[in-house]
């Protein structure tokens, strides 16, 4: 379970500095720039994924190994 929070919290994480990295400077990656109803929201959903992501880190971090 523990390595499955992780991977869920890297994805996560990616996501959403890919997508800040497409609101600041228009560089094209990520998924949330091809979520339609996101538009105006990248940011706000960017931000949201890095916070999801620190917080499955740490109940990762939590959870015994195994």
């Amino acid at each position: 379970m523990k390595q499955v929070l992780e991977l869920l919290g890297f994805v996560a994480l990616v996501q959403g500095v890919l997508g800040l990295l497409h609101e600041f400077t228009h560089w094209h990656g990520g998924l949330l720039r091809r979520l339609g109803f996101l538009d105006g929201y990248g940011v706000y959903a960017s931000v949201a994924l890095v916070v999801l992501a620190i917080a499955l880190f740490a109940v990762a971090e939590s959870r015994r190994s195994g």
